[in-house]
């Protein structure tokens, strides 16, 4: 049976969303479908802004950062009538299954629809790697990798200068970009929301290694903890140990995918279009293990990650 799908990319942007498009585009013309691309996240759904997308479109999208589609956060989209709005736009194209790819704001958005009534799919896609129902989204190894290299570069000006360098990473409430960057950057101090520090007596400790001899030692921490400038000038004050503070900032959004990322967008798009097939909506997909999972938007979005493991490794190593 023919079927007519809609996609869409919303919130923030992040590596690997151009693959995953790919991948849906292309698995829905090999079965024979249609596909629409929406432009401009949740607000292209509600000005009815569509294309019907051929295999041409995605060709070469693979390598590309961003979004061909284009992204928006809608707060429009928050009032019923709008969504209303929506659901007809969707009705007039007869599309039969809508799949979304974003992060936290983008699965509430897809649940908002399920509750109404729409066939929705979502793949997560943010650079924070904070939905439940996968060990990854698509975007975090990307961005991870920015934030090491630029650890690694800041690392060895910093021991050339005998500096303490603090970096400042995304993130938004989750912790997943510090606590894996400051691990594989080998940061002395790694700080996030879940793995808080006491300030003082970091700054004790930095005061200890200047006086030791120490050259240079690593900050790791995610944004809205501290104002890391501030932060910068106290910890030279305080300990001796000229200090200097770098906010990644957007940067951390950008570039081509690394291969991981590749793998799972492509892996997720295919998995979304079959199993709306298969009928089966209301879903985020995802992987654990190296397994294709599905789990209700509903049940990610209350899911919380136990990552205290990880906060036991930082502790013993750094």
């Amino acid at each position: 049976m023919l079927m007519r799908f809609g996609v869409l990319t919303s919130g923030g942007d992040a590596p690997g969303m151009n693959a995953a498009l790919r991948a849906v585009v292309r698995t829905a013309i090999h079965y024979g479908h249609h596909i629409y691309g929406i432009k401009n996240g949740y607000q292209g759904l509600i000005e009815n802004d569509m294309v019907l997308l051929l295999r041409e479109d995605v060709s070469g999208m693979l390598t590309k950062g961003g979004t061909f589609l284009g992204t928006a956060r809608s707060k429009d989209f928050l009032k019923l009538e709008v969504r209303e709005l929506a659901i007809r736009n969707l009705q007039k194209r007869n599309i039969d299954a809508l799949i979304v790819i974003g992060g936290d704001g983008t699965f509430r958005g897809a649940q908002a629809l399920i509750e109404m009534g729409v066939n929705v799919i979502a793949i997560p896609a943010t650079i924070d790697n904070d939905l439940g129902g996968t060990d990854f989204t698509i975007g975090f190894n990307t961005a991870l990798n920015t934030i090491v290299e630029g650890i690694d570069k800041l690392r060895d000006t910093s021991s050339s200068h005998q500096r303490c360098s603090i970096i400042e990473t995304m993130g938004r409430e989750g912790g997943d970009l510090a606590i894996y960057a400051g691990i594989c950057g080998g940061a002395e101090f790694i700080i996030t929301k879940q793995h808080s520090v006491d300030k003082d007596k970091m700054i004790q400790t930095l005061a200890q290694w200047k006086k030791e001899g120490r050259r240079q030692a690593i900050i790791v921490a995610t944004e809205n903890i501290f104002n890391v400038h501030d932060l910068a000038e106290e910890i030279t004050q305080k300990s001796g140990f000229a200090t200097r503070a770098t906010v990644l900032g957007y940067i951390q959004r950008g570039g081509a995918p690394v291969p991981q990322d590749r793998v799972l967008a492509t892996q997720l798009g295919v998995y979304a279009v079959e199993l709306a097939m298969e009928g089966i909506y209301g879903v985020g997909v995802g992987v654990r293990q190296e397994t294709l999972v599905n789990a209700k938007v509903v049940d990610i979005l209350s899911e919380v990650d136990d990552r205290s493991p990880l906060y036991e490794l930082v502790d013993k190593v750094s």
